[in-house]
């Protein structure tokens, strides 16, 4: 890596002294007399003495003033890590226990909309009825209440109502596919469901009231429904079709809706729960099979998410945090966590393109948001727009929000020229944070620390707590070079449990089968000496040619900067006879064809940039890409149905963008096995 041109960000005097993570090594100097030179010796401490790094995690946020505990990690044994045995705490007390009056808790802004703040005040009072409400519909811990909402208050205010009765949370945002969303709460058995009665995205209404009904046909242990009338009045409520029973025609099931919910009138009484406790439930993506119920406990979330904004984001009390996302992506839950430390929480609902591609941006400027997460997706796509900054719809240049300090961005690997482009043109002297974790963790794994200088193509270094290595096939660890993403001792947020599997087989093989007693992530990265990380996609989906390997970001880094291609898709499937075929799907830009000549220019731009073995073996165009509703390319299940497997096994309805391309790719690969003489070669 060239250090001068790569280059793109230093810490100034206000990171090194006045950042959380500074503030935290000097209180570790005058508290505990520990004193470390710089980050690279506070991550070593942090990932080998588990007890004395998050005991300070504890007493620097004050939660020594909330509980007491007996030790700290009573068993160190992944899966199976005990942490803060007698410690009792709830997550929704302390989200609402750092606001005070001179900020809003929550900005929410609709598309089209203007922002609409919501008071701490506010906020406390909303929570203390909703969980009044939940009470009085005999919800209490060991329930679960559900939610089929859009990024609204109410699923911030739900969430936060449901933890302080001490039952557990989950949510679907209303975009997925009904079998998707029947597939995920049938395994959770809410038995309360709070669900709008539509979302709106891309400048379109989306009415779900029908598909409530047809939920809670499917969810027998729904007792009550709550609606959330978002796009259409109380007094509108028959949709457009005039159905007066569009919610639901049960009998059995008693409704009402939010704003019929009555005032208390006092603070929220919370449930006094251990540090296990369950809070919520997420979801992997269910696009290799039965989406997997991750079980995370309130006390973990508490101190991941205080060590993982403060600590390692950098988030402040004074800051207003938007991260552009969906209910359904972990990323929600981790803008909620704001709210641990005081945080303004900023809340949009609708598509980051709308009106034109710089639609998030327009809302951050809306909202003086200060730290903004976003996907590598949705950052590609402003880089692809920026045509000389002029006319509609083009992408912002020269940082129009002179409050921003920070970028966050997720998602999947982002291209150097990107880096470079939001660095020079989209956000100039703003620190840009890769981060990598997961819904696995809730939390990050690899990420930004304000201490360390930002390199394109980089993320800046191992999180702190987070034992975060590199390992060969043999379990050997590597520097420098790529390997599996391990982590080798316990986080607290990691999952209590799967949904539906009481002996733990599934956990286990999920995340401990290739390394007993180790976490592997599932995907490759290379740790440097340096601590900076590069993540190369999922280790699942490995380009291996010729025993070289190589992750598909690689691929993508280098043919999505042709301005030809819009979106691409590379596959590497070893075949039943031994072969291995190595196709790239292309979407070509508008205007663009994928013809003989584009086909040159990629596979010689591979050539050059990458390997002659990594070459494809077909350029094939295609008129889409199919993703998780997250924004992660559908490598794996494609494989598989290049493999041979059914387009309908490979993922489930209702999870994916574009899910007529599982079709298409399933003639593709019965068209060439057919002119291969029914091999698949």
């Amino acid at each position: 890596m060239d250090t001068d041109t790569d280059l793109l960000w230093s810490p100034g005097r206000r990171e090194l002294e006045d950042s959380d993570v500074a503030v935290f090594m000097e209180w570790l100097a005058e508290a505990r007399g520990l004193r470390f030179a710089d980050y690279a010796e506070l991550w070593r401490w942090s990932s080998t003495d588990l007890a004395g790094f998050w005991s300070a995690v504890w007493e620097y946020y004050g939660l020594d003033d909330v509980t007491t505990y007996d030790e700290v990690l009573a068993d160190a044994s992944m899966p199976g890590a005990s942490w803060f045995p007698g410690a009792r705490l709830n997550f929704a007390e302390r989200c609402l226990s750092r606001g005070d009056g001179t900020r809003p808790a929550l900005v929410f802004v609709d598309e089209g909309g203007a922002p609409v703040e919501t008071s701490w005040d506010e906020l406390r009072h909303r929570v203390a009825d909703v969980a009044s409400a939940l009470r009085s519909m005999g919800v209490g811990p060991g329930d679960c209440v559900a939610g089929y909402l859009p990024n609204l208050p109410q699923a911030v205010i739900a969430l936060l109502a449901t933890a302080a009765v001490g039952a557990v949370w989950t949510v679907c945002s209303p975009d997925f596919g009904t079998p998707s969303v029947l597939a995920r709460l049938s395994q959770a058995r809410p038995v309360v469901l709070v669900a709008a009665d539509g979302y709106r995205h891309g400048g379109r209404t989306h009415d779900r009231r029908p598909v409530v009904g047809e939920l809670l046909d499917h969810l027998p242990s729904v007792r009550h429904l709550v609606t959330v009338d978002h796009l259409f009045p109380a007094a509108d409520a028959t949709p457009p079709d005039g159905r007066r029973d569009a919610w639901s025609a049960r009998t059995d099931v008693r409704q009402c809706t939010w704003s019929e919910l009555p005032a208390t009138g006092r603070p929220p009484v919370f449930a006094d729960v251990p540090f296990d406790h369950p809070l919520w439930i997420l979801w992997s993506s269910g696009t290799t099979g039965v989406p997997k119920g991750i079980v995370q406990g309130h006390g973990g979330i508490v101190v991941e998410l205080l060590k993982a904004l403060g600590l390692g984001a950098d988030l402040r009390a004074d800051d207003r945090y938007l991260f552009v996302t969906s209910t359904s992506w972990m990323v929600w839950n981790f803008l909620v966590g704001g709210l641990l430390l005081g945080s303004t929480v900023v809340l949009y609902d609708g598509s980051p393109t709308y009106p034109e591609v710089d639609g998030a941006w327009r809302v951050a400027e809306a909202t003086g948001a200060t730290v903004v997460g976003v996907g590598a997706a949705y950052l590609a796509a402003l880089e692809k727009s920026d045509t000389a900054a002029s006319g509609p719809g083009a992408a912002p240049r020269g940082n129009p929000l002179p409050a921003l300090r920070s970028v966050l961005q997720t998602g999947s690997a982002l291209a150097p020229s990107t880096w470079h482009w939001v660095h020079d043109s989209l956000a100039p002297g703003v620190r840009l944070q890769s981060i990598c974790g997961g819904t696995d963790v809730c939390s990050v794994l690899a990420g930004g620390s304000p201490l360390l200088p930002v390199r394109a193509g980089r993320i800046q270094a191992p999180a702190l707590g987070v034992a975060l290595a590199a390992w060969d096939e043999s379990g050997t660890p590597l520097t420098g070079t790529q390997g599996e993403l391990v982590v080798t001792a316990p986080m607290p947020s990691m999952p209590l449990r799967f949904l539906g599997d009481p002996d733990g087989e599934r956990y286990r093989s999920a995340y401990f089968d290739t390394y007993p007693g180790v976490w592997r992530h599932g995907d490759w990265a290379t740790l440097h000496a340096d601590l900076s990380v590069v993540v190369a996609g999922r280790s699942d989906s490995t380009l291996n040619r010729m025993g070289v390997r190589m992750g598909s970001a690689d691929i993508y880094a280098v043919v999505e900067r042709l301005p030809e291609v819009a979106d691409s898709l590379v596959i590497g499937a070893e075949q039943p006879d031994g072969g291995y075929f190595m196709p790239l799907f292309v979407v070509p830009a508008d205007g663009h064809v994928v013809d003989d000549a584009l086909r040159g220019r990629i596979t010689a731009a591979i050539r050059a940039h990458l390997s002659p073995r990594h070459v494809p073996d077909a350029v094939v165009p295609v008129p889409a890409v199919p993703r998780t509703l997250t924004g992660k390319k559908l490598e794996v299940p494609v494989k598989r149905i290049l493999q041979g497997a059914p387009a309908d096994k490979v993922s489930g309805e209702g999870a994916v963008t574009h899910p007529e391309m599982l079709r298409w790719f399933a003639r593709f690969a019965a068209d060439r096995a057919a002119v291969n003489g029914g091999r698949r070669t």
